[in-house]
């Protein structure tokens, strides 16, 4: 298998987990603005839309969109457990926070992410947007669980990590999210986090 990411990107989730299930696979990054891959290939004729992630998974399936790369690697490697068993309330669950994630957290930084300098009243409009997705997996968290699942990592977590780690990246203080500040420390010390951030050139 191969990933293809960009650096602290929403793909850095699949990277996470393809690390947690101790897959055997190959990474290349991607300059999404060029549309070219670090070997000078198209990036468009990997993936039409352009953006990350994309798993090659052999020379004729390529998946795209990260949720649904996530659920793929889980799937493929039960014995991790990564994602409830298909067809339960917990698996619901999980594609709901996924589905969350995606629709509304991580389009909520879209803003912050336009290549242009924003105004103040941008910013705080953009920062508000932020904190109002932020807030429904505080509310989550809230009840004393370690993971949105409770008690085992899965990879939901690891999509709610990255992007709520871009805080960081925007200058967005997220001081007033308690619990998402604790989670965002217990994820971010998971070995698979560290080599695949490591990997991506984002620690040390």
């Amino acid at each position: 298998m191969k990933l293809y990411f960009k650096p602290g990107a929403c793909s850095l989730a699949s990277h996470i987990v393809l690390n947690e299930i101790g897959s055997s696979f190959d990474i290349e990054a991607v300059d999404t603005a060029k549309g070219k891959t670090a070997s000078g290939a198209d990036y468009r004729t990997i993936n039409p839309l352009g953006y990350v992630p994309a798993l090659e998974i052999d020379p004729e399936n390529i998946l795209v969109e990260g949720a649904a790369i996530l659920q793929y690697l889980a799937d493929q490697n039960p014995t991790h457990a990564l994602a409830p068993q298909n067809g339960t309330l917990e698996r619901a669950k999980l594609q709901q926070y996924l589905n969350f994630i995606s629709a509304e957290l991580h389009k909520s930084f879209g803003l912050f992410f336009s290549g242009r300098d924003l105004t103040a009243s941008e910013r705080e409009t953009g920062t508000s947007r932020v904190y109002d997705k932020l807030r429904y997996f505080e509310n989550i968290l809230s009840d004393g669980r370690t993971f949105l699942l409770g008690d085992k990592f899965s990879v939901a977590d690891a999509y709610l990590f990255v992007v709520t780690s871009w805080t960081g990246f925007v200058n967005i203080d997220i001081s007033g999210f308690p619990k998402l500040t604790a989670f965002l420390g217990q994820v971010a010390s998971r070995p698979a986090v560290q080599t695949s951030m490591k990997a991506e050139g984002l620690l040390n």
